[in-house]
């Protein structure tokens, strides 16, 4: 489900900002706020990973369960994408903490203050994750992208059982399948064709991603904040899926829930531009 981008302004500054693809229109959300020094646990299993938070975060929740989007008090931004080749492998094998997979993102938002320390910290993750099922049906199949305010980018992904690691200011993209190394490939093959001339127009997460990596390119940096936002929620709703749109079999190429939710809401409900 979705699209993520970074987009850098002409003052050095950056816009994290997400858009919603999911195939249940219902599933609720809030924004929940957590303070600084919160005793939290991984929620799961009979050894939860534990930890006290050290900075305060606002975030999104997804089935009102689920850290979805979210952001600290010192700018780090983390996004939760649907990735269908996720595997997390078998928490009763590691001899590890377990850790749900709706706290993952939440675990970074209150132990991390910059992307780098967070890619330090995990080269030997401190926990397993548990991914139960969604209350849709759909497995809980997520990769994770964080940012920070100083522009810089990693994706966290399961695979085979173990965590890769991505980490690049370069990295400003994010859709969902292929893996990420596969999309970094087909992403390279459309830039030797050149954007200008011919960009893939569907709502496979393949062709998002070569989209947005196109118009992160050629939109221009804007100094002023209000352009600035808008731009960035230009290029985030330009990848959007119309109401309605969806493919069954692959929850990842569903409709965008931004308006959806914002009309059934009657106010604004997450984090990120959508």
């Amino acid at each position: 489900m979705c699209t993520r981008i970074l987009y850098e302004t002409a003052t050095g500054t950056y816009i994290t900002g997400r858009g919603m693809d999911w195939n249940d229109p219902k599933a609720p959300t809030a924004l929940w706020a957590y303070p600084r020094g919160m005793k939290q646990d991984g929620g799961v299993g009979k050894n939860p990973v534990t930890w006290t938070s050290k900075y305060g975060s606002v975030f999104a929740s997804f089935y009102d369960a689920a850290s979805a989007d979210g952001m600290n008090e010192t700018g780090l931004v983390t996004n939760v994408l649907y990735l269908a080749e996720s595997n997390y492998g078998d928490a009763s094998t590691t001899g590890k903490p377990t850790l749900s997979i709706g706290a993952w993102a939440q675990y970074f938002l209150d132990n991390f203050a910059t992307v780098a320390e967070a890619v330090t910290a995990m080269q030997d993750p401190p926990f397993t994750i548990v991914a139960p099922i969604l209350p849709n049906g759909r497995a809980a199949s997520v990769h994770l992208s964080i940012s920070d305010a100083g522009g810089d980018s990693a994706i966290f992904e399961y695979i085979d059982g173990a965590l890769h690691i991505h980490h690049s200011r370069d990295y400003n993209v994010m859709t969902n399948s292929p893996v990420f190394d596969e999309q970094l490939a087909l992403v390279n093959y459309w830039r030797i064709i050149g954007g200008n001339r011919f960009l893939p127009g569907t709502i496979n997460a393949a062709d998002r991603f070569v989209r947005m990596d196109y118009f992160m390119k050629s939109t221009p940096k804007y100094e002023d904040p209000d352009l600035a936002l808008a731009a960035a929620f230009s290029i985030i709703r330009s990848a959007g899926v119309p109401i309605g749109m969806e493919d069954p079999d692959h929850p990842n190429i569903s409709m965008t829930l931004g308006a959806l939710w914002e009309i059934m809401n009657a106010r604004p409900i997450t984090l990120s531009p959508c």
